[in-house]
This record gives structure tokens, sequence and C-alpha cells, in this order.
């Protein structure tokens, strides 16, 4: 019967054990995780998963003890709890997410634009999860090393073009996503064809890789980075205003926990030996 259980996540390696009887600090801590407390980005969902899947793995391979069962039971249905009852996981935090929230808000059927990515690294990419998440079918994907835009673009079905035909892209494009560590801008008032079609373009990096002046262009909507991290902060702080319902609940299940417990050792002890041989042996 499995007495410890292993949760693993791209953050942490952490230990659940069971000795007899639970531990309430690692119960609790356990607790915060689930509801994304502990999380580098307050809220986020993706613990949640990998707690259910640690856990399902677990059981799959062996019987758990019934404390590390309980304990982990109750850590998932406090991770639905929090994100049900509490706001604790609205609103995007990632550049990514708030700039595919954005893009989502004023194009709400992405699957009748034209998408381009330039640049490839972790955000670009989470950017691509999100798109296509949403619906996005019409993707471009362009980077100054064109065989890592044509590898990324093939993951995510999209159409890898070299940043040599950077006019070409801008031309086919609805929506443009800048990201690359350029050390200069990449992309200029010259580069856009005299045209009052509506375009939206998103600068998410540091130098900016569009220049300012491109928001003057009839038909041009620019984001930059500061107005993607100043929502971001502004949902963070929302965030962080849901932390004390959270714990709330978190209090709760505790509580319950706790009563379970007393409820399984009064029991265990009111029991004749034989059955409690039997049980144990089980």
């Amino acid at each position: 019967m499995v007495q410890t259980l292993t949760l693993k996540t791209c953050k942490r390696t952490e230990e659940y054990h069971d000795a007899g009887r639970i531990d309430i600090g690692e119960a609790r801590h356990l607790f915060r995780v689930a509801a994304g407390l502990e999380s580098p980005l307050l809220g986020e969902t993706a613990i949640l998963g990998q707690i259910r899947r640690a856990y399902d793995e677990a059981r799959a391979q062996e019987r758990l003890t019934p404390n590390i069962n309980k304990l982990f039971q109750t850590a998932i249905h406090v991770g639905h709890r929090v994100r049900t009852e509490t706001t604790i996981s609205r609103g995007a935090v990632s550049y990514s997410q708030v700039t595919v929230d954005i893009l989502s808000r004023m194009v709400p059927d992405l699957g009748n634009k034209v998408v381009s990515i330039i640049g490839v690294n972790e955000m670009t990419e989470s950017i691509l999860n999100f798109l296509t998440a949403r619906g996005a079918t019409n993707l471009i994907l362009s980077n100054r090393s064109f065989s890592k835009a044509a590898q990324l673009a093939s993951r995510y079905g999209a159409e890898a073009l070299p940043l040599t035909e950077k006019q070409r892209i801008l031309q086919l494009s609805d929506v443009v996503i800048s990201a690359t560590s350029a050390p200069h801008s990449i992309i200029h008032r010259a580069d856009f064809t005299p045209s009052d079609r509506k375009m939206l373009l998103f600068d998410l990096a540091n130098p900016k890789d569009i220049d300012d002046d491109v928001r003057y262009l009839i038909g041009k909507r620019l984001f930059n980075l500061e107005q993607i991290e100043r929502k971001a902060k502004q949902n963070i702080e929302a965030r962080k205003g849901a932390v004390a319902h959270c714990e709330r609940i978190i209090e709760e299940e505790i509580a319950e926990l706790q009563r379970w417990e007393a409820f399984r050792l009064v029991h265990s002890s009111c029991a004749p030996v034989g059955a409690q041989a039997s049980k144990l042996g089980a």
C-alpha cells in the first residue's frame, strides 16, 4: 500500500507521507498548492491538473493508504472550489494570455483572420497554444532563423515564412504579434503599403520590435508591451483580493479533514481486535 505520494511539476518536487496520522501542516500546504496560492503566477490552473495526474498515476500503480487517498481527494476538491467560488483564477496574468484575451475580445472569430507571429521563443509558443485553443487556424510564423520557425510551425499547422519576406507577411496579416530579441525595431512605417485595411499589432518585445509611429497609420492599432504589462498587473491585483477567500475555503476543508480523521480513528479503536487485524491485512 502506497504511503508516500510524490508530486512533480516544472517548479517543484514534493513528497507527501502517511505516518499514521495526517500532518495538518502538510495538508494545508498541499491545499495552497492546489489553489494556486504557491504558484509564481497566482491562481494558475495547470497545477491542479498536475496534482490530479500524480494522484491518478499513483492510484493506478498500487493501492493508496486511506490518509493519502483522502488528502489528495480533498486537495483536488479544494482546487475546484477556489476556482468556482472565488476570482483567484480569473483574468489573464501572463503576457501571452493577456495578448490573446485582448485579441479575442476585439476579433471574436479568429478562424477567419490571418494571424502572424514573429519570433520563436517560450512566449510565442504559449501564444500559439492559446490561439489554437481559441480557434485560430490561419497562422503564419516567422523568425530570423527560418529553420526554427519551420520546426515550430509544423507542430501547429502554421505556415512558416522567412523574416526577409516581412512586407509580404504584413500584406497577408489581419493580426501581427511580434516578440523577438532583436536589439532594434524590425517593423517600420515604410514597411506597410498604402492602405486603410484594419490591422491589429502587438509588440511584446523589449526593446520594441514595431516603431511607435505605425499606430498613426489609418486602420492600424498597436498595443505595446507596457499596455500588456499594465493589464496583467491589474489582473494580478484582482487575484490578490481573492486570496483571503481562498484561505477561508482551505481552513474549512482542513476542519472537515480533521473531523474525517477523528471519526475514522474512533471507529478504528472501537473495532474488535480481530477485525482490526483483518482490515490491516486486507
